[in-house]
């Protein structure tokens, strides 16, 4: 890549990205401005510590003038389309420039990066497991708790699984990593880009720029995927595919069948059976298959892979077992926080009790009525309990809570000797909790308190 115009770089959010984007630019001899609309004590001390100037909460014309006389623009990941920083750069001709862009200069070592709506996380980490397991040194970065921006100060790594978020993705200028999968697509932060097709745009932008030798992975059962893999350009990048209803690349034999008595195939033949696997609902079957062709596409050993993918227990938060009482088994699902991510995640049951709520992003919840069955009752809660209760009070039965604990009470009274409760929101976190993380630690301290532990 040529040289980037960050002698006189702009920084607009000064959370942990912004402050390892700032930390970069100023090892490197470069002195950043910062803006934060909502700054802070440590966020103060953060830059003061850094000898940076921070302009908290600027006016229109301060924020003008800190665009306008800046080389570029640096966001940070989760900044909205509509934060007036952008029509500012665009009207006055200031390039936008992703963490991404910055470390692809200072850095060449390889990157396998990982974009879509659900699963990136799980994928990633299931990844820089498999590459260590095979001998490479890997670290998990980027929509982590660790830029990539500051993983490349590590001179031990020789791989990095990039977890790509469509906000780093949308703002980057040539991002080009050796292995691009895109697990899967649907509507998510709305409330954040301009519209579905930016945001689909900016995940379809993980393949615009390979390079000769590049492998793109793709999910071969999502139609939107599949559109945008049409279009990459054969003769450089190695085209893979992984499907759960189709004898692809990497797929399961037999295709679309009982998942219980199937084996999992890569191009070299089968490395694992589904019944090998910690986890085996459709959806892990399917993050087990991608997170294999990224895998072995980066060099990791068969070997591996399977070791690997046979010992993977999943992540918090992510259709978590927290244990089973009275015949019913209770699931902790927050990082569910879009109605795809609850779709999918109750598709392997037989019979769910759904607490289902929080704060919606902008999204219509009408796809959550698919889930019936296997759903037969609901718990709404939160500040879309409101859009939670029309979806389903026609089909099943619905309750709302007004707490975490009353949600706990009112899944049990539903609930019955063979039923999952899940919670699985399909909305973020943020009308009740400071985050999905914490919402699913209550959660799981209630289920055990009430339920498990009596």
């Amino acid at each position: 890549m040529t040289a980037l115009p960050i002698e006189a770089p702009l920084l607009v959010g000064f959370g942990v990205t912004g402050r390892a984007v700032a930390r970069a630019l100023v090892d490197r001899g470069f002195s950043p401005v910062v803006v934060d609309d909502r700054p802070n004590p440590e966020s103060e001390v953060a830059a003061r510590a850094m000898g940076l100037r921070l302009v908290g909460t600027p006016s229109e014309a301060q924020l003008d003038e800190l665009v306008n006389s800046a080389s570029a623009l640096l966001p940070s990941p989760g900044l909205p389309d509509h934060h007036p920083a952008f029509g500012l750069a665009r009207a006055n001709g200031i390039p936008v420039l992703s963490e991404f862009d910055l470390a692809r200069v200072w850095d060449d070592r390889p990157i396998l990066a990982i974009t879509g709506t659900n699963g990136k996380t799980t994928v990633t980490m299931m990844v820089t497991e498999i590459l260590n397991r095979s001998g490479i040194r890997a670290e998990a970065v980027g929509n982590t708790e660790l830029p990539l921006v500051a993983a490349i100060d590590d001179p031990s790594i020789e791989t990095f699984v990039v977890e790509a978020s469509s906000f780093r993705l949308a703002h980057s200028r040539r991002f080009s990593p050796r292995v691009a999968a895109w697990l899967n697509f649907a509507p998510d932060h709305l409330d954040a880009h301009h519209s579905l097709e930016a945001y689909e745009q900016a995940k379809a932008s993980i393949w615009s720029h390979l390079t000769d030798g590049s492998v793109a992975i793709a999910n071969a059962d999502d139609p939107v995927v599949m559109a945008h893999a049409a279009a990459i350009d054969a003769g450089s990048t190695r085209l893979e595919r992984f499907s759960l209803t189709e004898r692809v690349e990497w797929s399961v034999d037999p295709p679309g069948g009982d998942f219980a008595s199937a084996a999992l195939h890569g191009p070299d033949g089968p490395f694992l059976t589904v019944a090998e696997l910690k986890r085996s609902q459709p959806h892990d079957v399917a993050n087990a298959l991608a997170a294999a062709a990224i895998a072995r596409s980066g060099g990791a050993s068969l070997d591996a892979i399977a070791e690997t993918l046979a010992t993977f227990a999943g992540l918090p938060h992510r259709l978590e077992p927290i244990g089973t009482a009275d015949g019913v088994t209770w699931y902790n699902d927050s990082k569910a926080t879009v109605p795809h991510a609850t779709v999918v995640a109750v598709a392997g049951f037989d019979s769910v009790v759904l607490i289902a709520g929080g704060k919606n992003k902008g999204l219509a919840m009408d796809s959550l009525a698919s889930t019936v069955p296997p759903v037969r009752a609901v718990v709404a809660t939160g500040a879309a309990a409101e859009e939670i209760t029309a979806v389903f009070d026609s089909l099943v039965p619905v309750d709302r809570a007004d707490s975490m604990e009353q949600a706990v009470d009112l899944a049990r009274k539903f609930a019955r000797p063979g039923d999952v409760v899940v919670l699985s929101p399909a909305c973020t976190s943020f009308d009740w909790y400071a985050n999905y993380g914490e919402r699913g630690r209550d959660f799981t301290r209630l289920v055990h308190e009430k339920v498990l532990d009596t």
